[in-house]
């Protein structure tokens, strides 16, 4: 009768057998041993090799296309920006207040115009010394130091004209309120989201295009798409640049016909694709 034996006594059985195997025997296990630690090693490293090549796609043999996608848009936005600029002696206060009453009347003629606060801007305001330089004795003695004799503001605000018939008036109307300068007059798309999907789409169907002809010239298969790299440019449409009475302004003339033009929207892509 064969009595039941517990898990460990059994190993232990088994584990003697083993010991007591001849040497032959004992090398054909090992040997098995050894191919299985073989086969499973294999395994992971072409695990690791795989992974390794889904994460970092420059292991594949790759190439790269390019192509420019264009669309031509009418500009919807109009941006300038004016400068108010105070000179006077040491009392800065008293500068202050004549520049902010000169820019607070140009602002409430925006705003009568129907420009918005939002699209009223401040992008600079500088007070700077003037000095007061003395020339140097021709023989010997102290050169004096430079004294401040005055204080200049400069205070410059950035417009957008969503209303291009408002255009000429506006620009007359500041210098007549106390701009000093009227600069950097561009036409612009305010939102060019729309007009750069569709370059964007024309830009990816002529790199893929690209890429299917390349392939099939270099005799080999287009495989898989590793990365795309993009690039956009919608470039200002400008005017001009122009200070006090140029051009008709502050001098009760005629104000400027401004017209917009169109503009370009640029999308160039990159694409990277895997070579089989």
């Amino acid at each position: 009768m064969v009595s039941k034996q517990s898990p460990v006594v059994s190993l232990l059985y088994y584990w003697v057998l083993l010991l007591g195997m001849d040497e032959r025997i004992k090398n054909i296990v090992g040997f098995f041993a050894v191919i299985t630690v073989m086969m499973f090693a294999y395994a992971a490293a072409s695990y690791v090799h795989t992974y390794a090549k889904s994460i970092n796609p420059s292991s594949f043999r790759s190439f790269s296309v390019s192509a420019e996608g264009k669309t031509v848009s009418i500009p919807d936005v109009a941006e300038f920006t004016f400068s108010v600029i105070t000179e006077g002696g040491k009392d800065v206060g008293a500068l202050q207040k004549e520049n902010s009453e000169k820019i607070n009347r140009i602002n409430a003629l925006l705003k009568a115009k129907g420009i918005g606060e939002k699209d009223i801007k401040t992008t600079n305001y500088n007070v700077d010394p003037r000095y007061q330089y003395y020339n140097c004795p021709e023989k010997g003695g102290v050169c004096p130091p430079p004294q401040i004799a005055g204080y200049t503001i400069n205070q410059s605000v950035k417009v957008k004209i969503r209303d291009f018939a408002k255009i000429g008036d506006l620009l007359s109307g500041v210098v007549e309120n106390g701009a000093n300068s009227v600069s950097q007059l561009a036409f612009t798309i305010d939102d060019p989201t729309k007009s750069q999907n569709e370059a964007r789409a024309e830009a990816i169907g002529k790199a893929r295009t690209k890429a299917v002809g390349l392939a099939q010239a270099g005799g080999f298969t287009l495989g898989k798409l590793l990365s795309i790299e993009e690039t956009s440019y919608a470039p200002p449409v400008p005017y001009a640049s122009f200070e006090g009475a140029k051009y008709g302004m502050g001098g009760g003339g005629a104000a400027p016909a401004i017209e917009p033009g169109s503009q370009e929207v640029l999308v160039t892509v990159t694409l990277k694709y895997e070579m089989k």
